[in-house]
């Protein structure tokens, strides 16, 4: 029955899910259980373009990525894809009213990895628009259930949200980025020699700012997805403290991480905090 291939199609994008992230998996277990699938549906998406660009070397990447974008575009008119990923990313994109501008935003990003790496202002400024923010509003069209008033309430919010936690992504993988693909996630540097601790500190006053405004707009969410997008924040917020602490030569000797431990202590002091109102 076709109700049966949609179903497996959001079970394999929860297994992407887990697979490639245990700490954004326990995160979406903190979702009421209405909003689970649709941010699979939308991980496992996103997951599979960005390892097109990231890790399926020796193919043509770029070939691979126009045709998982104009599958996706016929997917989502036709309302059904035999490609399972393909196929639960439409239905949550139909069900939600996602726009096709924000799936092509991503997507564009996820082009310009093939191609550029390195980042002027204005270039950088559209990769992390269509690699995190846009992410981020297709998330929150979930949120909102379909409530324009409410979603627009949200989105710039939400969009300083998804640039936070990309730039914090940029700053840890720093040296993963430049080692292994070859690019450099920091603006108006074109070169290694231009990766000082002074371009650091400008990059991490913006994210300070981002993590600020994207608190206010946590505050607002429907009560069924607070605590899972707020222990996100708390957890990228400790790790951006870390990293703040950590200089630029540090970065490019290891990986600064949160240990598991602490990410439950993290996930506790959210509990806690989401349900005393103290988020709010």
């Amino acid at each position: 029955m076709i109700t049966e291939y949609f179903d497996i199609s959001f079970e394999i994008n929860k297994a992407i899910t887990k697979k490639y992230s245990t700490s954004f998996s326990l995160g979406i277990l903190a979702f009421a259980p209405e909003y689970r699938n649709p941010i699979y549906g939308i991980y496992g998406f996103v997951r599979i373009a960005d390892e097109i660009v990231d890790t399926f070397h020796g193919f043509d990447k770029r070939k691979l990525l126009n045709n998982f974008r104009e599958d996706t575009h016929n997917a989502i008119k036709e309302g059904i894809s035999t490609n399972p990923v393909i196929n639960a990313f439409q239905e949550v994109v139909r069900k939600y009213n996602i726009e096709v501008e924000l799936i092509d935003s991503f997507l564009d990003s996820m082009e310009m990895d093939i191609e550029i790496s390195s980042h002027g202002r204005l270039s950088y400024d559209k990769y992390v628009y269509g690699s995190a923010e846009a992410v981020g509003l297709m998330c929150l069209k979930v949120f909102c259930s379909g409530n324009e008033t409410e979603y627009n309430k949200l989105k710039y919010s939400a969009k300083k949200l998804g640039s936070a936690f990309q730039k914090v992504n940029f700053l840890r993988d720093i040296n993963s980025d430049l080692k292994e693909r070859g690019r450099i996630y920091l603006p108006d540097t074109d070169d290694s020699s231009f990766i000082t601790d002074e371009r650091k500190k400008l990059l991490e006053n913006e994210v300070e700012e981002e993590f600020k405004d994207a608190l206010e707009g946590i505050k607002k969410l429907p009560a069924g997805v607070k605590l899972g997008v707020y222990s996100a924040y708390i957890y990228y917020l400790m790790l951006f403290k870390k990293i703040k602490k950590t200089s630029i030569k540090e970065l490019f000797a290891r990986r600064i991480r949160i240990p598991n431990w602490l990410k439950a202590a993290l996930f506790v002091k959210s509990y806690v905090e989401v349900k005393l109102e103290k988020v709010s």
